[in-house]
């Protein structure tokens, strides 16, 4: 079954997102949200790695509401799906667990 990985810190000052990269598998799903948004730009530490993980089938989205709180609307890379809150419990909904990344 899949995991639903949610990371809030920001991979310019934590290194959860590039930790989380490493035990991903096909299946699983990312959820970046609070300043973990962070990671959707093409400039992030990790970003080469993330995107290879889409290219593997590894599911990436970012909460809408802090992607526009941070002004990154415009700074998405691609393959990473902005969600609203009812996407988010729908994601959780549709994976075996939820491990937060701290």
């Amino acid at each position: 079954m899949s995991t639903l990985h949610t990371i809030n810190k920001s991979p310019y000052t934590h290194n959860t997102l590039v930790s989380c990269l490493k035990v991903c598998s096909e299946r699983d799903g990312i959820l970046l949200l609070e300043d973990g948004v962070f990671g959707i730009l093409t400039s992030a530490p990790g970003a080469d790695e993330l995107q290879q993980l889409i290219q593997r089938g590894v599911k990436v989205f970012a909460l809408v509401n802090d992607i526009k709180a941070r002004g990154l609307e415009e700074k998405v890379a691609p393959n990473i799906e902005p969600i609203d809150y009812n996407a988010f419990v729908r994601l959780t909904l549709n994976h075996r667990c939820v491990q937060s990344w701290y």
